[in-house]
């Protein structure tokens, strides 16, 4: 599959779910930028290897709360009211993706 089916969500985020998730990317963004502190300042290697680990597990906590939603809300919704077969191969492309 080449290309998403949606471009928005099936079902919309509330502003309680946009504001979780503009927190927890903000949180990330911010531990990148002490990052790159970190190179400038010519930190010790280990301490900069801690940091990337811990981006690398908190990019994982929003694929994760991201692939709950979209399966308990969008594909909920889309199993009410189309087929479903695109939508389980839309899913597992991008599952096989964030596996990698």
């Amino acid at each position: 599959m080449d290309e998403f089916l949606h471009d928005q969500p099936l079902v919309p985020r509330d502003d309680a779910e946009r504001e979780a998730l503009g927190k927890r990317l903000k949180r990330i963004e911010g531990q990148v930028r002490g990052i790159q502190k970190m190179v400038e300042n010519d930190r010790y290697c280990v301490d900069i290897l801690t940091q990337t680990s811990a981006i690398q597990a908190a990019l994982k906590q929003v694929e994760m709360q991201l692939l709950e939603r979209h399966m308990r809300k969008c594909l909920v919704h889309a199993s009410e009211t189309e087929d479903m077969e695109p939508y389980i191969d839309e899913l597992m492309t991008i599952v096989s993706r964030i596996k990698k």
